[in-house]
């Protein structure tokens, strides 16, 4: 029997496809969805790239775990996402059924796990899911900071 990885663990692998996003020039947001203790997709914002702006982390783990599990639906699972968020990716996670949502940074502006909406625990909708935020907070709003410093920079030189 394999060790556990934590839900440390899982943030830590999720900064690292954040770092794939931030390559791309896209804002580095990393997300892994994780099925039976086993990574069953991951995905790193890719909007500009793709051009589609329905191309973020979430979206893309969510579609990636979907093909490999060979299923719509994604009960049983968690997601581990380096930034809380938006409503777009909360009412995916709501449709997948994805059962946690464990995430790092929170969202201030556009927050839907509890900073501006709470989506994912609202009764009315047909499955709610357990939220976890924080998780390797520091580390996952400094990448962020760090990247739009670096940003505002460039348009000013």
């Amino acid at each position: 029997m394999g060790i556990s990885k934590t839900d440390e663990d899982w943030m830590q692998h999720a900064l690292s496809l954040a770092d794939k996003a931030e390559a791309m020039g896209e804002v580095p947001v990393g997300a892994v969805l994780v099925k039976d203790g086993q990574m069953a997709g991951e995905g790193w914002n890719q909007p500009i790239t793709l051009h589609d702006p329905s191309a973020h982390a979430e979206v893309m783990a969510i579609r990636n775990a979907g093909k490999a599990i060979e299923n719509y639906r994604l009960p049983n699972t968690t997601l581990y996402v380096t930034l809380e968020p938006c409503t777009m990716c909360s009412g995916l996670m709501i449709h997948s059924r994805i059962q946690r949502i464990v995430f790092g940074a929170y969202d201030p502006k556009t927050g839907a796990a509890g900073s501006v909406f709470d989506t994912l625990i609202d009764e009315r909708h047909n499955h709610t899911i357990e939220v976890v935020g924080g998780i390797l907070e520091t580390e996952c709003s400094n990448h962020l900071k760090a990247f739009f410093k670096k940003r505002r920079a460039q348009k000013k030189g």
